[in-house]
């Protein structure tokens, strides 16, 4: 079987959790389906938070429970928790990864999910070492590489977070660029740190263009052996506890750069410039992605 670089669509979730307009279950099932059709596999599909105070996920139990079937393909469907009572939720929805959010830094943590760093970390140990779960736990490390409250994120501290991390059994950590200040120097920075000290430790990238870094900042990563991307259609997304948060590396944009480089997804580049103009309409606004308003070149047989 061939082998393809891996992209997660976060449309759903972290592409609408930060939008004035907030879509109906119907039209988030619709949002799923057409990533489906365009190859992807692993998809971020909701989170399980309080709908008062993100209330465009207001639906989060019942949109699982009509998540489009699978019809024996390899789809994994990611539910993003940010406590045990959102990671109780996840596991008895039935999804099958719950994708655990730590912040890198405690003002941003206290924000986001109402306890510093060390007891968020503390809440997933305690979910990691319960091996009755019958759900697969991803852990995203979010403000990897800076917090709009406190500043800087420096390699040790972000070290120190990872090591307890990999203490846990977890294998595998996604570094989120929340707030889009990183560059590729910072990127490569970070990983070749990490690599050194978790040689073994798998990493994925979720980034946000805020600062327009967002594209240069994935091609860092892949030059620095990430085993995968996260991204959203048309650039959709934000975060609604970090103040001026912009979106999401667009999908399509994305994808455009690694087909023209050569690198192997396993997905179609046209069905997602559709997707990215179809949420455009959903959201009444325009989405920042710039490949949706152009041509492909050459003409696309993606």
């Amino acid at each position: 079987m061939e082998e393809y670089f891996e992209i997660v669509e976060v449309s759903p979730r972290d592409g609408l959790q930060n939008e004035k307009k907030i879509l109906a279950t119907n039209q988030k099932i619709e949002l799923i389906t057409r990533a489906i059709e365009a190859g992807f596999t692993r998809i971020e599909v909701t989170s399980f938070v309080n709908p008062k105070r993100v209330p465009q996920m207001f639906d989060a139990d019942k949109l699982v429970q009509n998540l489009p079937k699978k019809n024996g393909k390899d789809i994994k469907y990611i539910g993003l928790v940010l406590n045990e009572r959102g990671f109780t939720r996840a596991l008895e929805s039935g999804l099958d990864v719950a994708n655990y959010a730590i912040v890198a830094s405690d003002t941003f943590s206290i924000k986001n999910q109402g306890a510093p760093t060390s007891e968020n970390l503390e809440t997933l140990r305690k979910i990691c070492s319960d091996s009755s779960k019958k759900i697969k736990i991803a852990v995203t490390i979010a403000a990897s590489f800076g917090c709009p409250f406190d500043g800087e994120i420096s390699v040790s501290h972000l070290l120190s977070i990872i090591n307890k991390i990999a203490k846990m059994g977890l294998t595998e950590v996604c570094l989120a660029d929340t707030i889009g200040v990183a560059t590729p120097k910072d990127i490569k920075t970070k990983l070749r740190a990490i690599k050194e000290s978790f040689p073994c430790l798998n990493i994925k990238l979720h980034l946000h263009n805020t600062r327009n870094t967002g594209i240069a900042n994935a091609w860092a990563g892949i030059e620095q052996g990430i085993i995968g991307l996260e991204s959203s259609f048309g650039g959709s997304g934000g975060c609604p506890f970090a103040p001026k948060a912009t979106g999401n590396i667009p999908t399509e944009d994305l994808l455009y750069m690694l087909n023209r480089s050569g690198i192997k997804t396993g997905l179609s580049l046209s069905k997602s410039i559709e997707t990215a103009n179809w949420l455009e309409k959903q959201l009444e606004r325009n989405l920042p992605g710039l490949v949706k308003e152009t041509d492909v070149f050459p003409p696309s047989k993606y």
